[in-house]
């Protein structure tokens, strides 16, 4: 595994960390959630990515983290770094959603109750919410570090001149925000237009996620939806709309172009998210432990030729 300082900070994250947004909820099997957790941690992947909400249902995979560290990682709690976030919908009520101070509070004693866990290395604010003034929610983060809570606090989602200014509170405050979240891959390059630099200048680290499309830049649909994958449920955050003829085209080129790399289309579009210098690591979303070690063979070949780049932006940008 690789290792990069987090933006100006003294804190180094693996190039890959371990989300746990799927696949480790209460409906899933705890055996292969355990053993990807623990398998991921034996390889170096010290970084795992959390959320109130992750599930489901909400909540369950802190949960699930908390009994992995239970009986697996307890004596290599000082070699983790665990984060979790609040913004999103959660429980019921006026305080279970938004970024208010009575939210971030309520939410991160009860993520904390969920995992076992003393202290989060990394709490984020997830979102924006569009209504809770900028100021509070980071006030409530930088006192959830000066009480102990967190070591170090994030951003993610935020609209650049929301980011800007929260940012700007943060350093005021001398806590500054280590690390900004956001998805980002191949398809989704949003935050090339300012974030990132934006990121750079404050000192922050990024960390991408959602680096493989959900799916959609690995081999799964270059023949159509298969029966069980995401596009194919009819809830979720993959709808089949998104697997269209555009996308599958342009995931042929782009696994023609893997194939002659040696790689698989899911390897070469993570190196390609790391290849950004601007990117600290990038959070994998793995249902076996097979895939974890596919992703992690990725580091075998992060590079690209200046060919290889210009071919790749003239696919994408088709």
């Amino acid at each position: 595994m690789e290792y990069k300082f987090c933006g100006k900070s003294g804190l180094k994250l693996p190039v890959l960390s371990l989300g746990l947004w799927h696949n480790f909820g209460a409906i899933d099997d705890f055996a292969n959630s355990r053993q990807m957790i623990c398998t991921a941690f034996d390889k170096g992947i010290t970084h795992i990515d959390l959320a109130n909400n992750y599930g489901p249902p909400p909540g369950s995979a802190e949960e699930t983290f908390g009994k992995v560290l239970k009986s697996d990682l307890a004596s290599h709690r000082d070699e983790l770094i665990v984060s979790s976030k609040a913004g999103h919908l959660m429980w019921n009520g006026p305080y279970g959603d938004g970024s208010s101070r009575k939210s971030l509070f309520a939410s991160i004693d009860q993520s904390l109750k969920r995992t076992g866990l003393d202290y989060f290395d990394i709490f984020y604010s997830h979102r924006y919410d569009g209504e809770t003034p900028v100021e509070e929610t980071m006030m409530a983060l930088v006192d959830i570090v000066r009480q102990g809570k967190a070591l170090y606090v994030g951003l993610s989602k935020y609209p650049y001149e929301k980011a800007k200014e929260a940012f700007s509170i943060l350093k005021e405050n001398k806590v500054p925000c280590l690390i900004y979240q956001d998805r980002y891959n191949m398809l989704v390059r949003d935050v090339e237009k300012g974030l990132l630099q934006l990121t750079e200048e404050q000192g922050s680290g990024f960390i991408a996620f959602s680096p493989l499309a959900q799916g959609l830049l690995t081999d799964k649909y270059l023949h159509g939806i298969p029966q069980g994958s995401r596009a194919a449920k009819e809830s979720g955050f993959l709808q089949q709309d998104q697997v269209n003829e555009p996308v599958i085209a342009k995931a042929t080129r782009l696994n023609e172009i893997a194939r002659q790399r040696g790689q698989s289309l899911a390897e070469m579009a993570l190196a390609w998210v790391l290849y950004n210098k601007r990117v600290t690591s990038v959070i994998i979303g793995v249902s076996s432990v097979g895939q974890l070690n596919d992703n992690i063979d990725t580091l075998n070949n992060k590079n690209f030729s200046t060919q290889e780049i210009d071919l790749i932006e003239d696919i994408l940008n088709q």
